[in-house]
């Protein structure tokens, strides 16, 4: 599995052995990955974020520099390996697997900041509504009162109610089909 078995063994490149590089780093990889295709792709990000870093600033001790980058690259992967489902799964653990990514969904940062702005955004518009629609409104929908009693507590006829809810909804109707497009 020696990449360099027949280059002069002392090649260096930014102050790297590249025979320790691609001999004995890519077998300790391959140690704590037992997969070659990972392995080489650690070794390279692990590579390129080494010359990157080493472009902007003379690095004293190369070699354990790029172990450091190399053992946070392996747990990237992994990390990033914990996020996918394999798609061989048996016919039973599907619906197990559909239940938890719709929690999962659910529960996500982005549903509920999404949630949240929908939210104050609705309330935004109720609070732009005229006084006594927005109280009718409020009686209405939060307090779930009918609209004779609303008229009753208000002194106001139920025409006028009706009007008030009429309003009140096409607001909201408008905005929601605003808020919609935009998403």
């Amino acid at each position: 599995m020696s990449f360099l078995s027949k280059v002069d063994p002392e090649i260096y490149w930014c102050n790297l052995n590249l025979k320790w590089v691609y001999n004995d780093l890519f077998r300790s990889i391959y140690g704590q990955t037992k997969n070659f295709h990972l392995a080489n792709d650690v070794l390279h990000d692990a590579i390129v974020k080494f010359a990157v870093k080493n472009s902007l600033k003379q690095i004293d001790e190369p070699q354990a520099y790029l172990r450091g980058i190399v053992k946070n690259t392996i747990v990237d992967y992994y990390r990033d390996s914990t996020h996918f489902v394999d798609l061989e799964v048996s016919g039973n653990d599907t619906d197990l697997i559909n239940q938890e990514s719709e929690l999962s969904y659910q529960h996500s940062p982005e549903r509920i900041a999404d949630i949240r702005q929908r939210m104050l955004a609705l309330q935004n518009i109720i609070d732009c509504l005229p006084p006594k629609c927005r109280q009718v409104f409020w009686m209405h929908r939060i307090e779930e009162k009918l609209q004779t009693e609303i008229a009753a507590t208000l002194q106001i006829s139920l025409n006028m109610v009706e009007r008030h809810m009429i309003r009140a909804l096409v607001d909201i109707s408008l905005a929601k089909n605003y808020l919609l497009n935009d998403a």
